[in-house]
């Protein structure tokens, strides 16, 4: 009946540290989103399907991550993606997955939600 995953909606504090971080850092792209009567945003990673949906303008819950222990995307480019989290000082927690060897890159966006980047275990950082 599931046919995969279609999108994940966040609830943000600050729209521009928001899309700092999901487009300057991490490369999704703001694209087409309908007028929905309240402000925010949707972002591709290239393809037709929005990824991410952004709420802006309402209040956060106090335990900011809830039910939802984490987002993870598919991602390429470990060294380079590395050293731009290392350029702009964002704190992550880089780790071989287990068995697999997938290498994860785990980080928090400014709104407290933790994102996992999850790179081929054949990618190195030489």
């Amino acid at each position: 009946m599931i046919l995969g995953m279609n999108h994940f909606t966040i609830l943000a504090d600050d729209r521009q540290a928001t899309l700092d971080y999901y487009c300057g850092l991490l490369g999704l792209t703001e694209g087409h989103r309908p007028d929905l009567g309240f402000p925010g945003a949707w972002l591709y990673a290239g393809g037709p399907q929005a990824v991410l949906h952004i709420v802006f303008g309402r209040p956060l819950p106090q335990q900011r991550a809830g039910v939802i222990d984490h987002m993870a995307f598919s991602a390429t480019g470990l060294k380079a993606v590395k050293a731009r989290f290392d350029a702009q000082g964002v704190k992550h927690d880089l780790r071989r997955q287990a068995g697999s060897g997938t290498w994860q890159l785990f980080s928090f966006d400014p709104n407290g939600a933790r994102v996992e980047l999850d790179f081929d275990a054949g990618e190195t950082l030489a």
